[in-house]
Protein backbone atom coordinates (compact mmCIF):
# COMPACT_ATOMS: atom_id res chain seq x y z
CA UNK A 1 0.00 0.00 0.00
CA UNK A 2 1.45 3.28 -0.90
CA UNK A 3 1.94 5.85 1.71
CA UNK A 4 -1.42 8.37 0.07
CA UNK A 5 -3.44 5.17 0.17
CA UNK A 6 -2.48 4.78 3.89
CA UNK A 7 -3.35 8.22 4.18
CA UNK A 8 -6.05 8.28 2.91
CA UNK A 9 -7.35 4.51 4.96
CA UNK A 10 -6.43 6.60 8.41
CA UNK A 11 -7.89 9.59 7.56
CA UNK A 12 -11.44 7.14 6.81
CA UNK A 13 -10.69 4.85 9.98
CA UNK A 14 -10.33 8.70 12.32
CA UNK A 15 -13.67 9.43 10.26
CA UNK A 16 -15.48 6.49 11.16
CA UNK A 17 -14.38 6.63 14.81
CA UNK A 18 -15.28 10.18 15.07
CA UNK A 19 -19.14 9.12 13.62
CA UNK A 20 -19.30 6.08 16.18
CA UNK A 21 -18.47 8.66 18.57
CA UNK A 22 -21.02 10.98 17.98
CA UNK A 23 -24.02 8.78 17.64
CA UNK A 24 -22.97 7.00 20.99
CA UNK A 25 -22.85 10.74 22.13
CA UNK A 26 -26.26 11.84 21.17
CA UNK A 27 -27.93 8.48 21.83
CA UNK A 28 -26.33 8.98 25.77
CA UNK A 29 -27.98 12.69 25.31
CA UNK A 30 -31.20 10.93 24.45
CA UNK A 31 -31.85 8.80 26.91
CA UNK A 32 -30.32 11.54 29.54
CA UNK A 33 -34.03 12.28 30.85
CA UNK A 34 -34.45 8.95 31.80
CA UNK A 35 -30.95 9.06 33.25
CA UNK A 36 -32.56 12.33 35.53
CA UNK A 37 -35.75 10.27 35.79
CA UNK A 38 -34.50 7.68 37.53
CA UNK A 39 -32.01 10.23 40.21
CA UNK A 40 -35.50 12.51 41.11
CA UNK A 41 -37.46 9.67 42.28
CA UNK A 42 -34.99 7.14 43.32
CA UNK A 43 -35.50 7.34 47.24
CA UNK A 44 -39.32 7.36 46.12
CA UNK A 45 -38.95 4.02 44.73
CA UNK A 46 -37.16 2.38 47.12
CA UNK A 47 -33.15 3.32 46.65
CA UNK A 48 -32.30 0.82 44.26
CA UNK A 49 -33.87 0.55 40.73
CA UNK A 50 -33.30 -1.02 36.97
CA UNK A 51 -34.65 0.08 34.06
CA UNK A 52 -34.20 -1.44 30.68
CA UNK A 53 -36.08 -0.11 27.44
CA UNK A 54 -35.45 -2.67 24.34
CA UNK A 55 -37.08 -1.43 20.95
CA UNK A 56 -36.20 -2.96 17.42
CA UNK A 57 -34.65 -6.15 18.41
CA UNK A 58 -32.17 -4.57 20.98
CA UNK A 59 -31.80 -3.34 24.53
CA UNK A 60 -31.76 0.42 23.89
CA UNK A 61 -31.66 1.87 27.71
CA UNK A 62 -30.28 0.50 30.47
CA UNK A 63 -29.39 1.73 33.96
CA UNK A 64 -28.96 0.47 36.87
CA UNK A 65 -28.68 3.28 40.49
CA UNK A 66 -28.32 2.34 43.71
CA UNK A 67 -28.39 5.41 46.61
CA UNK A 68 -30.43 3.88 49.83
CA UNK A 69 -31.19 5.88 52.95
CA UNK A 70 -30.18 5.26 56.29
CA UNK A 71 -33.56 4.98 57.01
CA UNK A 72 -34.19 2.13 53.88
CA UNK A 73 -31.11 0.58 55.07
CA UNK A 74 -32.32 0.58 59.09
CA UNK A 75 -35.51 -0.67 57.50
CA UNK A 76 -33.80 -3.65 55.56
CA UNK A 77 -31.74 -4.89 58.29
CA UNK A 78 -35.12 -5.03 60.66
CA UNK A 79 -36.75 -7.44 57.82
CA UNK A 80 -33.21 -9.40 57.79
CA UNK A 81 -33.40 -9.99 61.22
CA UNK A 82 -37.27 -10.69 61.84
CA UNK A 83 -36.89 -13.37 58.84
CA UNK A 84 -33.52 -14.73 59.89
CA UNK A 85 -31.86 -13.68 56.29
CA UNK A 86 -28.53 -12.32 55.50
CA UNK A 87 -28.89 -8.60 55.64
CA UNK A 88 -25.69 -7.77 53.27
CA UNK A 89 -27.59 -10.42 50.80
CA UNK A 90 -30.65 -8.53 51.41
CA UNK A 91 -29.41 -4.71 50.55
CA UNK A 92 -27.59 -6.02 47.82
CA UNK A 93 -26.98 -3.37 44.78
CA UNK A 94 -29.33 -3.82 42.00
CA UNK A 95 -28.17 -4.71 38.64
CA UNK A 96 -29.62 -6.49 35.51
CA UNK A 97 -29.83 -9.41 36.93
CA UNK A 98 -30.63 -9.26 39.96
CA UNK A 99 -33.02 -11.72 41.31
CA UNK A 100 -35.84 -10.36 43.47
CA UNK A 101 -39.63 -11.33 44.21
CA UNK A 102 -41.86 -9.49 41.71
CA UNK A 103 -45.31 -10.01 43.32
CA UNK A 104 -48.10 -9.13 40.60
CA UNK A 105 -45.97 -9.11 37.66
CA UNK A 106 -46.75 -12.91 38.13
CA UNK A 107 -49.93 -12.27 37.06
CA UNK A 108 -48.90 -12.14 33.24
CA UNK A 109 -46.97 -15.71 33.95
CA UNK A 110 -49.66 -17.30 35.22
CA UNK A 111 -52.17 -16.46 32.90
CA UNK A 112 -49.58 -16.52 29.58
CA UNK A 113 -49.15 -20.09 31.00
CA UNK A 114 -52.67 -21.24 31.06
CA UNK A 115 -52.92 -20.13 27.68
CA UNK A 116 -50.60 -22.53 26.66
CA UNK A 117 -53.41 -25.04 27.49
CA UNK A 118 -55.87 -22.94 25.25
CA UNK A 119 -53.75 -22.79 22.55
CA UNK A 120 -53.64 -26.85 22.51
CA UNK A 121 -56.94 -26.92 22.56
CA UNK A 122 -56.88 -29.07 25.91
CA UNK A 123 -59.03 -25.91 27.60
CA UNK A 124 -61.25 -23.42 26.71
CA UNK A 125 -61.84 -19.87 28.54
CA UNK A 126 -65.71 -21.02 28.61
CA UNK A 127 -64.58 -24.14 30.44
CA UNK A 128 -66.78 -24.19 33.44
CA UNK A 129 -63.95 -24.44 36.53
CA UNK A 130 -66.62 -27.23 37.99
CA UNK A 131 -65.52 -29.71 34.79
CA UNK A 132 -62.03 -29.92 36.48
CA UNK A 133 -62.91 -29.28 40.18
CA UNK A 134 -65.59 -31.02 41.84
CA UNK A 135 -65.34 -29.45 45.10
CA UNK A 136 -66.11 -25.79 43.34
CA UNK A 137 -69.98 -27.39 42.14
CA UNK A 138 -70.27 -29.02 45.49
CA UNK A 139 -69.78 -25.23 47.21
CA UNK A 140 -72.18 -23.50 44.33
CA UNK A 141 -69.27 -21.85 42.36
CA UNK A 142 -68.37 -24.56 39.84
CA UNK A 143 -70.51 -21.98 36.71
CA UNK A 144 -67.35 -19.66 36.92
CA UNK A 145 -65.16 -19.98 34.05
CA UNK A 146 -61.49 -20.05 32.98
CA UNK A 147 -61.70 -16.49 31.62
CA UNK A 148 -63.52 -14.82 34.52
CA UNK A 149 -60.53 -16.58 36.49
CA UNK A 150 -58.11 -15.14 35.13
CA UNK A 151 -59.85 -11.71 34.73
CA UNK A 152 -60.52 -11.29 38.95
CA UNK A 153 -64.27 -12.06 38.04
CA UNK A 154 -65.04 -14.76 40.27
CA UNK A 155 -67.50 -13.33 42.04
CA UNK A 156 -65.69 -14.55 45.09
CA UNK A 157 -64.85 -12.93 48.62
CA UNK A 158 -61.05 -12.64 48.66
CA UNK A 159 -58.28 -11.60 50.94
CA UNK A 160 -55.45 -9.22 50.47
CA UNK A 161 -51.94 -10.26 48.90
CA UNK A 162 -50.66 -10.62 51.99
CA UNK A 163 -53.35 -12.82 53.44
CA UNK A 164 -53.08 -15.36 50.54
CA UNK A 165 -49.26 -15.34 50.92
CA UNK A 166 -50.08 -16.40 54.65
CA UNK A 167 -52.96 -19.05 53.35
CA UNK A 168 -50.94 -20.45 50.95
CA UNK A 169 -47.95 -21.22 53.30
CA UNK A 170 -50.13 -22.57 55.79
CA UNK A 171 -51.45 -25.41 53.06
CA UNK A 172 -49.06 -28.25 51.90
CA UNK A 173 -51.16 -29.15 48.08
CA UNK A 174 -52.80 -27.41 45.77
CA UNK A 175 -56.11 -29.14 46.27
CA UNK A 176 -56.00 -27.76 50.42
CA UNK A 177 -55.72 -24.54 48.77
CA UNK A 178 -58.48 -24.91 46.25
CA UNK A 179 -60.46 -26.28 49.53
CA UNK A 180 -60.25 -22.91 51.09
CA UNK A 181 -61.11 -20.74 48.35
CA UNK A 182 -64.41 -23.18 47.89
CA UNK A 183 -65.24 -22.50 51.13
CA UNK A 184 -65.43 -18.35 50.60
CA UNK A 185 -68.32 -16.52 50.40
CA UNK A 186 -69.22 -14.81 47.61
CA UNK A 187 -69.81 -11.61 47.21
CA UNK A 188 -70.92 -10.64 43.65
CA UNK A 189 -72.12 -12.37 40.05
CA UNK A 190 -69.04 -14.05 38.53
CA UNK A 191 -68.58 -11.91 35.32
CA UNK A 192 -69.91 -9.00 36.55
CA UNK A 193 -67.69 -8.54 39.99
CA UNK A 194 -64.13 -7.14 40.18
CA UNK A 195 -61.86 -7.84 42.93
CA UNK A 196 -58.02 -7.50 41.84
CA UNK A 197 -56.69 -10.76 43.76
CA UNK A 198 -54.83 -14.23 44.22
CA UNK A 199 -58.22 -15.86 43.72
CA UNK A 200 -59.02 -16.69 40.49
CA UNK A 201 -55.38 -17.37 39.03
CA UNK A 202 -54.93 -19.93 42.24
CA UNK A 203 -58.39 -21.15 40.79
CA UNK A 204 -56.73 -21.51 36.73
CA UNK A 205 -53.32 -22.81 38.37
CA UNK A 206 -55.63 -26.18 40.03
CA UNK A 207 -57.28 -26.60 36.81
CA UNK A 208 -53.87 -27.18 34.49
CA UNK A 209 -52.44 -29.49 36.96
CA UNK A 210 -55.37 -31.50 36.34
CA UNK A 211 -55.06 -31.03 33.04
CA UNK A 212 -51.36 -30.83 32.66
CA UNK A 213 -50.96 -34.10 34.84
CA UNK A 214 -47.93 -32.09 36.73
CA UNK A 215 -47.13 -29.27 39.26
CA UNK A 216 -47.47 -25.81 38.06
CA UNK A 217 -43.81 -25.01 38.64
CA UNK A 218 -42.62 -28.02 36.60
CA UNK A 219 -45.53 -26.79 34.14
CA UNK A 220 -44.47 -23.07 34.10
CA UNK A 221 -40.94 -24.60 33.45
CA UNK A 222 -41.58 -26.64 30.20
CA UNK A 223 -43.79 -24.13 28.47
CA UNK A 224 -43.04 -20.82 29.73
CA UNK A 225 -39.11 -20.20 31.03
CA UNK A 226 -37.24 -22.64 29.15
CA UNK A 227 -38.82 -22.51 25.61
CA UNK A 228 -37.46 -18.45 26.89
CA UNK A 229 -34.42 -19.27 28.05
CA UNK A 230 -35.10 -18.03 31.99
CA UNK A 231 -32.36 -19.88 34.10
CA UNK A 232 -33.11 -17.42 37.22
CA UNK A 233 -37.44 -17.27 36.61
CA UNK A 234 -39.69 -19.18 39.00
CA UNK A 235 -42.57 -19.24 41.56
CA UNK A 236 -40.57 -19.91 44.46
CA UNK A 237 -40.26 -23.34 44.46
CA UNK A 238 -42.60 -23.44 47.09
CA UNK A 239 -45.47 -26.62 47.87
CA UNK A 240 -48.22 -24.35 46.89
CA UNK A 241 -47.02 -21.50 44.31
CA UNK A 242 -48.53 -18.23 44.43
CA UNK A 243 -50.20 -17.89 40.94
CA UNK A 244 -50.91 -14.42 41.25
CA UNK A 245 -47.95 -12.91 43.35
CA UNK A 246 -44.78 -15.73 43.70
CA UNK A 247 -42.70 -15.52 41.40
CA UNK A 248 -39.49 -14.68 41.11
CA UNK A 249 -37.17 -12.99 38.20
CA UNK A 250 -34.37 -10.55 37.18
CA UNK A 251 -34.68 -7.45 34.77
CA UNK A 252 -33.46 -8.98 32.10
CA UNK A 253 -35.17 -12.26 32.17
CA UNK A 254 -38.24 -10.54 32.99
CA UNK A 255 -37.55 -8.06 29.36
CA UNK A 256 -37.05 -11.40 27.69
CA UNK A 257 -40.62 -12.63 28.45
CA UNK A 258 -41.84 -9.11 27.73
CA UNK A 259 -40.50 -9.39 24.32
CA UNK A 260 -42.47 -12.32 23.46
CA UNK A 261 -45.79 -10.19 24.47
CA UNK A 262 -44.67 -7.57 22.11
CA UNK A 263 -43.93 -9.87 19.28
CA UNK A 264 -47.25 -11.79 19.41
CA UNK A 265 -46.24 -15.28 20.77
CA UNK A 266 -42.54 -15.34 18.93
CA UNK A 267 -39.03 -15.61 20.79
CA UNK A 268 -35.93 -16.05 18.63
CA UNK A 269 -38.45 -17.77 15.86
CA UNK A 270 -39.85 -19.83 18.63
CA UNK A 271 -44.10 -19.70 18.85
CA UNK A 272 -44.52 -19.93 23.10
CA UNK A 273 -48.21 -17.98 22.66
CA UNK A 274 -50.40 -17.83 19.19
CA UNK A 275 -51.10 -14.48 18.13
CA UNK A 276 -54.58 -15.11 19.18
CA UNK A 277 -53.97 -15.88 22.85
CA UNK A 278 -51.76 -12.75 23.64
CA UNK A 279 -54.76 -10.79 21.66
CA UNK A 280 -57.52 -12.63 23.87
CA UNK A 281 -54.93 -11.51 27.09
CA UNK A 282 -55.15 -7.79 25.99
CA UNK A 283 -58.54 -6.72 26.07
CA UNK A 284 -61.07 -5.37 28.94
CA UNK A 285 -63.16 -7.72 29.87
CA UNK A 286 -64.62 -5.51 32.92
CA UNK A 287 -67.84 -4.35 32.01
CA UNK A 288 -68.42 -0.02 32.57
CA UNK A 289 -71.41 -1.08 35.04
CA UNK A 290 -69.65 -4.13 36.81
CA UNK A 291 -69.38 -4.11 40.82
CA UNK A 292 -65.62 -3.45 41.45
CA UNK A 293 -65.35 -4.80 45.45
CA UNK A 294 -61.34 -3.58 44.91
CA UNK A 295 -58.79 -2.22 42.56
CA UNK A 296 -55.38 -0.81 43.81
CA UNK A 297 -55.02 3.02 43.85
CA UNK A 298 -52.50 3.00 41.36
CA UNK A 299 -54.49 0.84 38.72
CA UNK A 300 -56.52 4.25 38.30
CA UNK A 301 -59.29 3.94 35.52
CA UNK A 302 -57.39 0.95 33.78
CA UNK A 303 -59.48 -1.92 32.73
CA UNK A 304 -58.39 -5.12 33.24
CA UNK A 305 -57.41 -8.17 30.52
CA UNK A 306 -55.87 -11.73 31.43
CA UNK A 307 -52.89 -11.26 34.37
CA UNK A 308 -52.60 -7.60 32.77
CA UNK A 309 -54.16 -3.99 32.83
CA UNK A 310 -55.11 -2.36 29.76
CA UNK A 311 -53.65 0.70 29.49
CA UNK A 312 -56.10 2.67 27.47
CA UNK A 313 -59.89 2.36 26.98
CA UNK A 314 -60.20 -0.90 25.02
CA UNK A 315 -63.64 -2.62 25.55
CA UNK A 316 -65.65 -5.64 24.12
CA UNK A 317 -62.98 -6.63 21.07
CA UNK A 318 -60.84 -3.44 20.94
CA UNK A 319 -57.13 -4.70 21.97
CA UNK A 320 -55.25 -2.52 24.22
CA UNK A 321 -52.44 -0.51 22.66
CA UNK A 322 -50.41 -0.62 26.24
CA UNK A 323 -50.64 -3.27 28.74
CA UNK A 324 -48.65 -3.90 32.14
CA UNK A 325 -48.94 -5.85 35.32
CA UNK A 326 -47.18 -4.11 38.45
CA UNK A 327 -46.60 -5.38 41.45
CA UNK A 328 -46.47 -5.08 44.84
CA UNK A 329 -42.95 -4.07 45.18
CA UNK A 330 -43.13 -1.29 43.06
CA UNK A 331 -42.01 -3.29 39.82
CA UNK A 332 -43.46 -1.85 36.43
CA UNK A 333 -43.25 -4.02 33.34
CA UNK A 334 -45.27 -2.89 30.56
CA UNK A 335 -45.57 -3.61 26.66
CA UNK A 336 -46.54 -0.47 24.06
CA UNK A 337 -47.59 -1.52 20.90
CA UNK A 338 -48.27 1.36 19.32
CA UNK A 339 -44.66 2.61 19.48
CA UNK A 340 -43.62 -1.48 19.37
CA UNK A 341 -41.41 -1.58 22.79
CA UNK A 342 -40.82 -3.14 25.91
CA UNK A 343 -39.52 -1.85 29.51
CA UNK A 344 -39.37 -3.00 32.95
CA UNK A 345 -38.69 -0.45 35.94
CA UNK A 346 -37.42 -2.95 39.12
CA UNK A 347 -37.57 -2.04 42.56
CA UNK A 348 -38.11 -3.25 45.49
CA UNK A 349 -40.50 -1.16 47.66
CA UNK A 350 -43.52 -1.73 49.15
CA UNK A 351 -44.37 2.09 50.12
CA UNK A 352 -46.87 2.78 47.16
CA UNK A 353 -48.06 6.69 47.47
CA UNK A 354 -47.99 8.47 44.56
CA UNK A 355 -46.49 5.31 42.51
CA UNK A 356 -49.49 5.28 39.56
CA UNK A 357 -48.51 9.10 39.24
CA UNK A 358 -44.58 7.85 38.36
CA UNK A 359 -45.85 4.91 36.37
CA UNK A 360 -47.48 6.90 33.76
CA UNK A 361 -45.12 9.90 34.01
CA UNK A 362 -42.47 7.36 33.88
CA UNK A 363 -44.18 5.86 30.48
CA UNK A 364 -44.82 9.02 29.02
CA UNK A 365 -41.15 10.07 29.69
CA UNK A 366 -39.68 6.82 27.66
CA UNK A 367 -42.80 6.99 24.75
CA UNK A 368 -41.27 10.66 24.54
CA UNK A 369 -37.61 9.85 23.93
CA UNK A 370 -38.36 6.58 21.55
CA UNK A 371 -40.57 9.26 19.57
CA UNK A 372 -37.53 11.43 19.16
CA UNK A 373 -34.98 11.78 16.51
CA UNK A 374 -31.36 10.43 17.14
Amino acid sequence: MTPKNKFTCLKFSLFTAFLLFLQTSFSQQKFSSLDQWMKDNLKEIGGRAVLMVWKDGKVVYSNAMNEMSGKQKMIGKFIAKRKGLDSKELLKDFDTNTRQRVASCSKWFSAALVMTFVDEGKLSLDDSIGKFLPVMTTNGKGKITIWQCLSHLTGIQSGSLRESIENMNKTQSMEEAINMIALQPMEGEPGKTFHYSNTGLQIAAAVIEKIGGKDFETLFAERITKPLGLTQTDFGKKNVPLAAGGAWSTPTEYLKFLQMILNEGMYNGKRILSKESVIAMQKNYVAKNATVAYTPAEAGHWGYGFGEWVMDDASGDKRSKAVTSPGLFGTFPWVDYEKNYCAILFTMNINNKGRGERYKELKKLVDEVLSSPE
